[in-house]
């Protein structure tokens, strides 16, 4: 049932947000070099890579020095990115893959397949489900990007600490999965970013 409402929404997100794009894109056209999008490998349902779509927040070949962002200290992220990650406008054009059938709106967020191939037995039941672009995680840790740039090692505190309570609070969604969750957690996101 989720599946409707996800091309439903998906749709008239796509169709309704159309001079939000025209505008995101131009922003960032014309403040830095590089393609409006970013497109990144991420790991899907039943273990399977896919296309994840965002719109451009850092400079071309940001990839190469690390794929963690650790907030204002992170010289890769544009001006523009900073204003697009903080309201997490950078994630609309995910609509696309929840469109298509990659994604769904409520759903564990995606992972690069370096941080999948971490994962224990119990862990990779969120691969069981579609992934999304909200979840209980994304609203516990909006802010998690601030945190990274407080620590001494982003990527050990991702790994050893971040990542294992994210994936606990997604497994608690798999468990606990329904049609009143996912509008929940559509609720809950919406007014964590407002």
């Amino acid at each position: 049932m989720t599946r409707f409402f996800d091309i439903i929404f998906s749709l008239l997100g796509l169709i309704i947000l159309i001079p939000f794009f025209v505008i995101i894109a131009l922003s960032i056209a014309c403040t830095s070099h590089g393609g409006v999008f970013y497109m990144q490998k991420r790991v899907g349902q039943y273990n399977k890579d896919f296309t994840l779509f965002k719109f451009r927040t850092m400079c071309v070949g940001a990839d190469a020095k690390g794929l963690l962002t650790v907030g204002r200290k992170d010289k890769r992220v544009t001006n523009i990115g900073y204003f697009l990650r903080k309201y997490k406008l950078d994630e609309l054009p995910q609509l696309w893959n929840v469109l298509v059938g990659d994604m769904s709106l409520v759903g564990p967020r995606p992972e690069v397949r370096k941080y999948v191939d971490l994962y224990d037995d119990v862990q990779k039941h969120v691969l069981d489900i579609r992934p999304g672009i909200t979840d209980y995680a994304s609203i516990e840790y909006k802010n998690e990007n601030r945190m990274l740039e407080q620590s001494h090692d982003p990527e050990k505190q991702y790994i050893e600490e971040i990542m294992p309570k994210k994936l606990q609070l997604n497994l608690r969604y798999i468990e606990n999965q329904s049609l009143k969750e996912y509008f929940r957690i559509l609720f809950l996101t919406m007014r964590s970013i407002f």
